[in-house]
């Protein structure tokens, strides 16, 4: 195991980051056990083990990738010790040292929680980044810290929570699982508890992004774009800021991938705007490609430098909530 692997006050925040979007999901409880979060022990922990007059049963260390306190001079068998509070480790510890030491006393400390597994945002944020959590944070928190939605989001937001990684109400002792949790903006923008659930250490949060669309040549602001809902080759254009002075509104062209191949759609928008000529709905990963006076098309489909979200988790800026 890799150790280094409040709350609707910030909806008033997000509603002034992100415009736009009328979705609805599913929901579900998400609620977890704060107290377990916070208090229990956790990998990365480090555990201060103080025997009362008693030096050689002290320790200090952290659990091990099975969850046990290991090398406990006076406990024949280990002590586990994830996902438990400081007084029932103490407690285990004094029943096994009780067979060697008379009326053992032991307190047991959570010394440091920094080595406590990151949270991680992704996706459709203003800024992606890593989260070491060390109070309650709620869903809305880190969005806000994020600078908000942007308006690539498709509406959807998941959770992916690690049961190893944290101690949320229904884990069990030693299990190794995945839960996954389905949220939607609309519903965490209109206050559902549910949908504003608490996040974990080892949570990696995703604001899911809707496919993208590109319009580039000869618009006001060359884009990439998401494709939410149903949108016209003309729409596309007007969301890149329009056609720019050196735009010839007869010669768009739509790049469009149908498997291996790569067939091109021609438009003019003079016809579209007489009605002579359909305004054709784009797809996903279209490429909106507006002639320009003076440049000739290229014969090939152009190459898109999309700025990915998928970044190195690693270099990701850390925060620190507390």
């Amino acid at each position: 195991m890799n150790a280094n692997k409040p709350a609707f006050a910030f909806i008033a925040v997000l509603l002034l980051c992100f415009t736009g979007l009328s979705f609805s999901a599913n929901s579900q409880s998400n609620e977890v056990d704060s107290s377990a979060e916070l208090s229990f022990v956790h990998y990365g922990d480090l555990i201060d083990v103080d025997v009362i007059g008693s030096i050689d049963g002290d320790w200090r260390g952290t659990v091990d990738p099975e969850g046990f306190l290991q090398g406990l001079l006076y406990a024949p068998e280990p002590i586990y010790a994830l996902c438990k509070s400081e007084k029932a480790i103490a407690a285990e510890i004094e029943q096994q040292y009780a067979k060697t030491l008379k009326d053992p006393k032991v307190v047991v400390k959570i010394l440091d929680r920094s080595g406590r597994a990151a949270t991680l945002l992704l996706g459709a944020v203003k800024n992606q980044q890593r989260f070491k959590i060390k109070r309650e944070t709620r869903l809305s928190e880190i969005l806000a810290l994020s600078g908000g939605i942007t308006d690539l989001a498709n509406g959807e937001i998941t959770i992916a929570r690690p049961a190893d990684l944290n101690c949320f109400a229904g884990s069990k002792d030693g299990e190794n699982k995945l839960t996954m949790i389905k949220l939607t903006i609309a519903k965490l923008l209109n206050g559902e508890a549910e949908n504003d659930p608490l996040i974990l250490s080892g949570d990696i949060v995703t604001v899911v992004e809707a496919s993208p669309i590109y319009v580039i040549g000869g618009v006001n602001t060359p884009r990439q774009i998401s494709s939410k809902d149903e949108m016209t080759v003309s729409r596309a254009i007007a969301s890149a800021g329009g056609l720019a002075k050196e735009a010839v509104e007869s010669d768009v062209t739509i790049y469009r991938r149908d498997g291996k191949q790569t067939r091109t759609l021609a438009v003019d928008l003079k016809k579209v705007r007489s009605n002579s000529q359909e305004d054709v709905t784009v797809k996903p990963f279209d490429i909106i490609d507006v002639g320009q006076k003076g440049k000739t098309k290229p014969k090939f489909p152009p190459s898109i430098n999309a700025d990915s979200f998928s970044r190195d988790i690693y270099k990701l800026p850390v925060r620190i909530i507390e």
